[in-house]
């Protein structure tokens, strides 16, 4: 059976933890030269803040807290989306860097 308070858990924790790493994938693009990664450095950050996050923060176990992890990657690829216009994309920081 679907335990679906459980799983209601997970998700209000991924969508706390996808603002924190939402902001820190934004904060820290501007480290990478070329945004061919950016997606694979966004789903590492969001697996490994959400097993600290996890750990320290709740009672979630490891398993789950890769479960929080893979949700808040799947979140923050959608606030990403809806902040494309609003904030500056990978190649202005670049270009403005220089």
């Amino acid at each position: 059976m679907l335990k679906i308070e459980y799983l209601q858990e997970l998700l209000l924790v991924s969508i706390i933890l996808s603002t924190i790493s939402c902001t820190f994938v934004q904060k820290t693009k501007i480290l990478f030269k070329n945004s061919k990664y950016l997606n694979l450095y966004s789903f590492i950050i969001n697996i490994l803040l959400s097993i600290l996050f996890c750990y320290n923060f709740t009672s979630i176990g490891l398993i789950s807290s890769i479960w929080v992890g893979l949700f808040s990657y799947l979140g923050a690829d959608s606030i990403y989306k809806t902040l494309e216009g609003k904030i500056p994309s990978h190649n202005d920081l670049v270009i403005n860097r220089k």
